[in-house]
């Protein structure tokens, strides 16, 4: 943790705050781990771009070996459709209303295309949707595990699959995601051990129909080190690429890991025993809590105890750590997600702080 203080020192004259500053040699540590691990478990990477929305981080992670990319909506979709990106799956029910459909129609016919579905009226819909090119869009069923999120029943898989088919709609196979896995350390075997049951009865119920699961896809990255069934061919991890205090709870990195972190400076020191930092909501959301606080800075035992929409309250501990008005600190985020969208571009450095580089967040505001 120490060097994310250290890169930023080195920046700390050329930069304004608050700002998200990337680790660009720990991000491409975390890519090629990640690669290497699947690559030894005979999985392929499809990685969340919702975590990062970016297009130079995107191509990193497709030329260190990902098949492709995981997209939370269209409009995610089409930014990295038009970045070239050929090869996309929207993991999400995705309805078709309003502009949805002819977009999705759209997007493929330039790349190959594959959307979530876990109900026979969004199956429907997409194929109206599609009309006669309906062969043109591949369906991956989403069944639950236990988060209690979206996703069928995973003995229904192979009925909606068959549905989708009926329909003209190409199904490929199945996918969930454990998100339970992210309650504690001890909750992330058992969820993926749920996730891999959960497959298991997904791909039998599609074998039942008559279809077969070419496609078998899992989540996510507090559970990935895990997902080492025989039966999933596809692991579709976000958070990795940067990391981020929620998975260093959780067990799943090291806090030498975490690549991305939030420069705030200290603005204000009238209270006792507290400073205030120019990081609040507007820059780090709302993840976190009075228990585990809503950041904290590396390399400290600081940890912001309450944000407002522009500041951000941190209580100082026991100890020599008293930065003064203008000290420049980086924030880690409890969770990175969150972040990433509050800002039109990266600082992007390594650990010396030596360069420095500015990548936009070209997904930024795509909702929908």
């Amino acid at each position: 943790m120490n060097r994310l203080q250290r890169a930023l020192d080195a920046l700390v004259e050329r930069i304004d705050t608050p700002a998200p500053i990337v680790l660009a040699d720990v991000m491409q540590e975390n890519i090629d781990r990640m690669q290497a691990f699947a690559a030894q478990h005979g999985l392929d990477v499809r990685p969340h771009v919702k975590t990062h929305k970016c297009v130079e981080i995107g191509r990193r992670q497709v030329k260190a070996g990902a098949v492709g990319i995981t997209a939370g909506n269209v409009g995610e979709a089409e930014v990295f459709a038009a970045a070239g990106f050929d090869d996309i799956f929207i993991a999400y029910p995705i309805w078709p209303a309003g502009t949805k459909g002819p977009r999705i129609r759209k997007l493929a016919e330039t790349t190959r295309l594959r959307v979530g579905a876990d109900n026979v009226a969004a199956i429907n819909a997409l194929a109206d949707a599609m009309g006669d090119d309906a062969e043109r869009l591949e369906v991956v069923i989403e069944v639950d595990c236990g988060a209690r999120r979206s996703g069928a029943a995973p003995e229904d898989a192979g009925a909606l699959a068959l549905a989708a088919r009926k329909r003209g709609l190409v199904p490929v196979g199945v996918f969930t995601y454990p998100g339970h896995g992210s309650a504690g350390p001890d909750a992330r075997k058992g969820a993926a051990e749920d996730q891999d049951a959960a497959l298991i009865t997904a791909v039998r119920s599609l074998s039942g129909a008559g279809i077969t699961a070419e496609v078998v896809s899992a989540g996510s990255t507090p559970t990935v080190e895990f997902a080492t069934s025989s039966v999933i061919t596809e692991i579709r991890p976000g958070e990795y690429v940067f990391n981020d205090l929620n998975n260093t709870r959780l067990g799943a990195c090291t806090e030498d890991q975490i690549a991305l972190f939030v420069a705030g400076t200290v603005v204000s020191d009238w209270v006792s025993g507290q400073v205030i930092l120019d990081v609040g909501t507007k820059a780090l959301g709302r993840e976190g809590s009075p228990e585990i606080g809503y950041g904290a800075i590396a390399g400290t035992a600081a940890v912001l105890s309450k944000l407002n929409e522009y500041h951000g309250f941190l209580p100082l501990p026991d100890g020599d750590f008293r930065p003064g008005v203008g000290t420049v600190l980086p924030v880690v985020p409890n969770h990175v997600c969150p972040v990433v969208v509050n800002f039109e571009e990266y600082i992007v450095t390594d650990s010396t702080g030596t360069t420095l580089e500015r990548w936009p967040v070209d997904a930024r505001g795509f909702l929908n």
